[in-house]
């Protein structure tokens, strides 16, 4: 090969990464020939139904407006960052205000823009397995060290403080929660969150909670943590959040981070090199939604939960299929096939009984026994059908 004709280098932190996921696994159903019925979708965590009448309509009025059409404040529209601070204080009885609310298109771009606010190429920062399979290709990404700690299937996959504090003392720039936990669903106590958010400040590590699902926990559970309650909070954590699923919006790309001033402060940085400000009409909607939607909001808590007991109740008639997690947004079910790849039987799975669902090994290396279910995105009647095609999977 000749100089010339050799390829130009491409970044190695981006090269080494595996193609995004939810595609992959939707590339597999092209050969499902519907023989056992139409395609079950348990695979992305997208709403199973649209936003209410009331905010399409505020959506095609606002995407209307000509006065949004121009470059909106970095740190978000301050109708919905006021909006947003109210619904926080709401729910944890605190007192933060517009001024620790930064709006990003998704919270993806949340994640993204915090840790690139908190992490150098070569620092470290710690996930909890199962992770987000976006939390670690971003890390990875951006040349960041990642570890983890293992949360264990006999504890519910709720991780053990003194397995958090041993990576902690291996020098982590920030640790990850995500409660409800995607991909399994499990809630982790409030209690717990605190210790842990103890422990990070004893080691000066940052705390970054995802709780993109908090507003399916059962109501009268309370509040899903008390670490605003923290006069320090701003120090050492972040509070990351997702608009798509309590809305219905995921197409519009709204999330939102909160924090102190001396993050945020790094944050508008990065995201005025990203994207500058996340898309403004459905910003302004949003904001109008979060009050009037509230009864809303708490029909499709109920909805959600009714679709969880439905799975449930259903999975028991597939044979050797078990339950190991449950919560929020997703189950998390254990294969039969001892040995066998997640990712082969959710590739078989797909394409001979058309059912969708995420392999375990996304969402870390020793999750090889498990299937992420995501069932919010289902009826009842479609999740009804799928013990019996669980059941007429034979091991690849």
């Amino acid at each position: 090969m000749t100089l010339s004709s050799m390829p130009f280098a491409l970044n190695p932190h981006i090269s080494c990464l595996a193609a995004p996921v939810i595609p992959t696994v939707a590339a597999w159903a092209s050969s499902y020939d519907g023989r056992h019925g139409p395609l079950l979708g348990f695979s992305q965590a997208v709403p199973g139904y649209p936003p209410p009448d009331e905010l399409l309509t505020a959506l095609a009025q606002a995407a209307g407006d000509a006065s949004l059409c121009g470059y909106g404040p970095i740190p978000g529209e301050a109708v919905l960052r006021q909006a947003y601070a109210e619904m926080v204080n709401g729910l944890y009885h605190s007192t933060i205000d517009s001024r620790h609310v930064q709006i990003t298109a998704g919270c993806n771009q949340a994640f993204g823009i915090t840790v690139q606010a908190l992490a150098a190429p070569g620092d470290t920062v710690a996930l909890v397995e199962p992770f987000y399979f976006n939390h670690q290709t971003t890390l990875l990404s951006l040349g960041l060290r990642c570890l983890t700690v293992q949360a264990q299937p006999e504890r519910g996959f709720v991780p053990d403080l003194d397995d958090i504090a041993a990576v902690l003392r291996q020098g982590v720039r920030a640790l990850v929660l995500i409660s409800p936990n995607n991909p399994c669903g499990a809630i982790y106590p409030p209690a717990l969150i605190g210790d842990i958010a103890a422990l990070c400040r004893q080691h000066g590590t940052w705390l970054l909670v995802d709780e993109t699902y908090r507003d399916f926990i059962a109501p009268g559970a309370g509040a899903p943590h008390r670490l605003l309650d923290d006069a320090g909070w701003q120090d050492h954590i972040a509070l990351l959040y997702s608009f798509s699923k309590s809305f219905c919006v995921p197409g519009h790309r709204l999330g939102a981070l909160v924090a102190g001033p001396r993050l945020l402060a790094e944050a508008l940085k990065i995201m005025d090199n990203l994207q500058i400000c996340a898309a403004r009409a459905p910003q302004v909607a949003v904001a109008g939604a979060i009050e009037p939607l509230t009864t809303w909001r708490d029909s499709n808590r109920t909805e959600v939960a009714r679709r969880a007991a439905a799975l449930r109740s259903a999975l028991p008639a597939a044979p050797g299929w078990r339950l190991e997690a449950l919560g929020a947004y997703f189950a998390y079910v254990r294969h039969p096939f001892d040995g066998v790849s997640s990712i082969r039987v959710a590739e078989k799975l797909a394409r001979e009984q058309g059912v969708l669902t995420v392999p375990g090994e996304f969402f870390g290396p020793h999750q090889h026994p498990y299937l992420r279910v995501a069932f919010a995105n289902a009826d009842v009647p479609q999740i009804e059908q799928l013990p019996a095609r669980l059941a007429a999977c034979s091991a690849p």
